[in-house]
């Protein structure tokens, strides 16, 4: 027997408070309703979409640790980051995202997210991209979230280089893998780089 409507919302937003980046898709399969009603329940309980509430989440927990660039430059959006360690962003491709005629991600999107992850994990004022090595790994499509993993492999502080790796993932599939070598605008000491 399905639940009642009221039985389902509450549901709902105990759900969206547990996993704010649940899609309506995946909430959709798990109440067994279509999309279109998990949005009307959403309207009507004013719980914004799945966009906002990420972008609300890194904005509370994110941007006073961000040092390098303003949240709003990042290309797609931060959901964990630990400065001068790792750092994980998601970006949902989307029709503006995608060349007409194969609906296949232009590349400097999936450039733009990794580069933009590896100058955020930066700690620093000043971080700038000196090099990169890139590879795309498979095609990404429209309607593909890609989730961005960055990494700090090595600082060098005697040249005030640091050398984050990023793999981009799509559905636990490698899609995107870069290497890129930062610039910071000071030294920093062995045990701030630990």
């Amino acid at each position: 027997m399905r639940p009642s409507k009221k039985e389902r919302q509450e549901k709902l937003t105990e759900t969206i408070k547990t996993n704010p980046f649940i899609t309506d898709e995946e909430l959709s399969e798990q109440f067994s309703v279509s999309v279109q009603t998990i949005r009307l329940d959403r309207m009507e309980l004013s719980i914004p979409e799945l966009r906002e509430r990420i972008k609300h989440v890194a904005e509370k927990t994110f941007e006073d640790e961000v040092k390098s660039l303003p949240l709003d430059e990042i290309i797609g959006e931060i959901v964990d980051i630990e400065l001068d360690k790792s750092a994980i962003s998601i970006f949902d491709v989307r029709s503006e995202h995608v060349f007409k005629r194969n609906q296949i991600a232009r590349g400097h999107h999936l450039f733009a997210q990794a580069n933009s992850l590896a100058v955020a994990v930066i700690n620093d004022e000043l971080a700038l991209t000196a090099k990169s090595s890139i590879q795309f790994t498979r095609p990404v499509h429209e309607g593909e979230r890609v989730i961005a993993k960055a990494r700090v492999k090595d600082v060098h502080k005697d040249t005030d280089r640091t050398m984050v790796e990023v793999n981009s993932f799509v559905g636990g599939e490698l899609v995107f893998t870069g290497e890129f070598d930062m610039y910071r605008s000071k030294n920093i000491t062995k045990d701030e780089a630990q």
